[in-house]
């Protein structure tokens, strides 16, 4: 989400004005044998979620519960825009919603969703299970990704500083640190979280804006040209090796530095339609064997115990989420950024 989507957000939530929404679903449930038979005569669960290539989980959870999974996808820019809207009206279709940390808490505190803590997110991090509302399921992490055909691994940049050598001028690619409000919040994480000194920090930046690095609106577009060996580096999701494998794509840092991201969360509907199919979604979501799908086949980086995306050496990694920032501070450091990097 860009810092003009997150305004937009915010302004259209703002516009919904939506009244408290009371009724609280338990906060204990099961997956057993006569809440599923709830859930089956129920029907289906309705899925509204930002999340790509989950095609595989859907199936899974029809085949394993007889329960028929409906997923919406919504864009990051109506994502919030239709959820407040429709339940603003009393209309909302979704029994669960999932999307980045910062949308989920906009909806808690509108009451849009339910507490529930699910049976299946037992051994997930305390950090992951605090809020009543929202379960978080994984991180969005960030790193960088060189081209293996064009830089040996003995050359590649072994910790984040690396980036800052000027022999990389003009070879590196990143979403624009001005605008693209994930990028932003990763770059103040490495000062929070890897960098000794903000006087480091600030060091390391002013050294990868020499080097001149190629801007695009997001991370999506950011694997492109590593791969194609336009550029040798990009700043980027080491979830592409996955999704463009047998593309040439390796990561770093391999030095022992930790990976950062935004947490993926998701919650059920305070109202939701099919409350026990809803319930029953949520404890699928969870489960290990749904969390492998969606580590195996799209190389997420999830918090059910013990299961990795099948990259090299990430499961030795340190990942970890980086703080919400507030608009204003994405507003503070996409000024800053836009001229440590020349960027707009």
């Amino acid at each position: 989400m860009n810092a003009i989507d997150r305004r937009i957000f915010l302004k259209l939530a703002g516009a919904a004005g939506l009244a408290g929404i009371s009724g609280a679903l338990p906060s204990a449930y099961a997956a057993d044998e006569t809440a599923l038979s709830k859930a089956k005569a129920e029907g289906k669960a309705v899925f509204y979620a930002n999340i790509t290539s989950v095609k595989a989980i859907m199936k899974a959870f029809n085949a394993d519960t007889g329960i028929d999974g409906i997923y919406t996808r919504l864009s990051s820019s109506k994502f919030l825009p239709t959820i407040l809207t429709e339940s603003g009206a009393g209309k909302l279709l979704a029994d669960v919603v999932q999307a980045p940390r910062p949308m989920l808490e906009l909806l808690n505190e509108k009451k849009v969703l339910a507490p529930y803590h699910s049976p299946a997110a037992a051994g997930y991090p305390d950090w992951a299970t605090k809020d009543a509302g929202i379960t978080l399921f994984g991180i969005e992490y960030v790193s960088y990704l060189y081209n293996k055909d064009h830089v040996k691994e003995t050359d590649a940049p072994k910790r984040y500083e690396d980036l800052a050598d000027p022999k990389w001028k003009g070879k590196i690619v990143m979403a624009n640190p001005a605008t693209h409000s994930s990028t932003i919040s990763w770059l103040v994480g490495l000062k929070e979280f890897v960098f000794k000194s903000e006087a480091d920090w600030m060091q390391y930046l002013k050294g990868l804006a020499a080097n001149q690095p190629m801007f695009v609106d997001s991370f999506g577009p950011t694997p492109a040209p590593v791969e194609s060996g336009e550029k040798l580096i990009g700043i980027s999701m080491p979830k592409y090796i996955i999704t463009k494998a047998p593309a040439p794509l390796a990561w770093g840092p391999r030095g022992g530095q930790p990976l950062l991201g935004t947490p993926r969360a998701i919650g059920v509907a305070a109202h939701a339609p099919h409350p026990n199919a809803a319930r029953a979604f949520m404890d699928f979501w969870l489960s290990k064997k749904a969390m492998s799908l969606l580590a195996k086949d799209v190389g997420e980086y999830v918090l059910a115990p013990g299961v990795f995306p099948p990259i090299d050496g990430i499961d030795k990694v340190k990942v970890m989420p980086v703080r919400d920032l507030s608009d204003s501070e994405i507003q503070k450091w996409g000024h800053e950024f836009g001229q440590i990097f020349a960027a707009k």
